[in-house]
């Protein structure tokens, strides 16, 4: 088995501080990527580097304490790529691939962190653009290798994906516009949304994100916006998923995947 796990940490300092690295060295998991790590590579670098005997391999934002989004890897790659080639999204740090290429097979693991375009019409416009971005590379990326992209997308993509889905339909992160985008994905594209895969009628149980506002996360009014998607053979083969809530290192929940896999 190989354990996946994603999680938005909102702050790799304050992940830390709230027990994430306690919990995930406890995980046996055999990658992890993160969004959201908000620091800067010295930041990161002696403190935040490694889980375990697992190096980390990150993309950071040129902003500080903004966006950014690493991989934590049990087996070393045969190459580490960062960014999508696009100026202005790379960097905001947004794309860490890792790739085990060996005679016969192709194989990458990304973590991705989707824009965000709650704050306004401009960073929605934004996350347009990065759809448009992402569904080429995307179909590129398939064409020529098996991959499992795990991050925040930022999109739930079905009424059963968040609590209140009738008032959301006019809010980013629910707009038509973009469950569109992941429904073509999922469709023509031929991507696998691993989760979904096993277990397709799950409500309630299968929020990751909380707003910070009310009582959301006490009232479990949540929504799904991390996820893992895959190239079908390599969906195939998942065996179990789990989205951990017992601890709250953020204002996201860590999504952890098993597959019969070996890189």
């Amino acid at each position: 088995m190989m354990r996946i796990v994603t999680a938005n940490l909102n702050g790799i300092r304050s992940a830390a501080a709230k027990g994430f690295f306690d919990w995930i060295g406890q995980q046996q998991a055999d990658a992890v990527g993160v969004q959201e790590v908000k620091a800067q590579p010295g930041q990161i670098s002696g403190a935040y580097d490694r889980i375990g005997d697992m190096p980390g391999h990150f993309h950071c934002a040129q902003k500080p304490g903004y966006s950014g989004v690493g991989l934590y890897l049990r087996q070393e790659p045969s190459d580490v790529i960062t960014g999508l080639g696009d100026a202005g999204f790379d960097a905001e740090g947004r794309w860490v691939e890792a790739r085990y290429d060996r005679p016969g097979r192709r194989l990458s693991l990304v973590s991705c962190y989707f824009p965000s375009g709650s704050s306004g019409e401009e960073r929605q416009q934004a996350k347009f653009r990065f759809l448009d971005l992402m569904y080429p590379k995307l179909m590129a990326l398939r064409a020529e290798r098996e991959f499992i992209l795990v991050g925040d997308v930022n999109i739930a993509h079905q009424a059963i994906d968040l609590k209140n889905w009738r008032s959301n339909q006019k809010n980013s992160g629910f707009l038509p516009e973009e469950r569109a985008w992941m429904t073509q994905l999922l469709t023509e594209g031929g991507l696998v949304d691993v989760y979904r895969r096993l277990h397709p009628d799950t409500t309630d149980t299968c929020y990751t994100w909380w707003s910070n506002r009310g009582q959301a996360y006490a009232n479990n009014v949540g929504w799904r916006l991390d996820y893992q998607i895959a190239t079908p053979a390599l969906a195939a083969q998942a065996r179990r998923a789990a989205i951990y809530k017992d601890q709250k290192f953020s204002d996201h929940a860590p999504l952890c995947i098993d597959y019969e896999l070996a890189l």
